[in-house]
């Protein structure tokens, strides 16, 4: 595997510099959540919640096909008083399911979206579930909301996406804005750069491309792994 250690290097300086939530992000997301910020919530074009959108990513890991499908649903879950967005998401590996998860997203009043928790489930190839680790709720067992996507995302951002500590520790360092993108799904404009890892697994880097109006449009790890998904098609049902 041939990996962009340049690009691992200067993550990892970024790592290093990056204290706590960062630059950029609402002083909430060190404090917990209000309910009140989330009584008029604004859309995120970088992270949209259109009931409906189904996102579908395919790529490749370890010499194996993935599948990637989000779908955006029309059901909610209310945590910390929050009513969050159930976002239904699967992953195919050589067209055998591998993992089903539901994520709980909501946006604030200005606009930034928070992520309140997943449930998460691992599937063998005879279709049983055998993990379920990295399953957490904000509010639980000390389980802390965090921040996926800024309202004004920009150079510098830097937060923690999820905090459930040993379990769910994701991090994001967003580095450029307003760059082009090419994909299957086509060209796309005014992309959202970023940097994403884990304490939890040291030495792994992912970099994330976010499209206005789209969410993900490709992820790619830089260091440590070499999974790669590209978005290839948007639905709206």
């Amino acid at each position: 595997m041939r990996r962009n250690a340049s690009a691992a290097l200067v993550v990892m300086v970024g790592i290093g510099l990056i204290a706590g939530y960062g630059p950029g992000v609402p002083a909430g997301a060190a404090a917990g959540v209000d309910p009140a910020d989330f009584t008029n919530p604004q859309p995120n074009p970088y992270f949209p919640l259109e009931p409906g959108t189904v996102s579908i990513l395919r790529g490749s890991e370890d010499g194996g096909h993935l599948l990637n499908r989000s779908r955006v649903t029309a059901s909610t879950k209310v945590i910390l008083g929050v009513t969050t967005t159930v976002v239904a998401d699967l992953l195919f590996r050589d067209g055998v399911l591998e993992e089903k998860t539901a994520d709980w997203y909501a946006a604030d009043n200005s606009g930034n979206v928070w992520y309140f928790g997943e449930r998460t489930a691992v599937y063998n190839r005879k279709g049983q579930v055998v993990s379920r680790e990295g399953s957490w709720q904000a509010g639980v067992k000390g389980a802390v909301a965090g921040m996926i996507m800024p309202a004004n995302p920009g150079p510098t951002d830097a937060y923690r996406q999820e905090f459930y500590k040993g379990h769910a520790e994701d991090q994001a360092w967003i580095v450029a804005r307003h760059q082009v993108a090419r994909i299957p799904y086509g060209n796309v404009n005014q992309v959202v750069r970023s940097y994403e890892w884990t304490r939890l697994e040291p030495g792994v880097v992912s970099l994330k491309l976010y499209g206005p109006g789209l969410g993900i449009i490709r992820e790619k790890d830089v260091a440590g792994g070499d999974e790669l998904l590209e978005l290839v098609k948007v639905e709206h049902h």
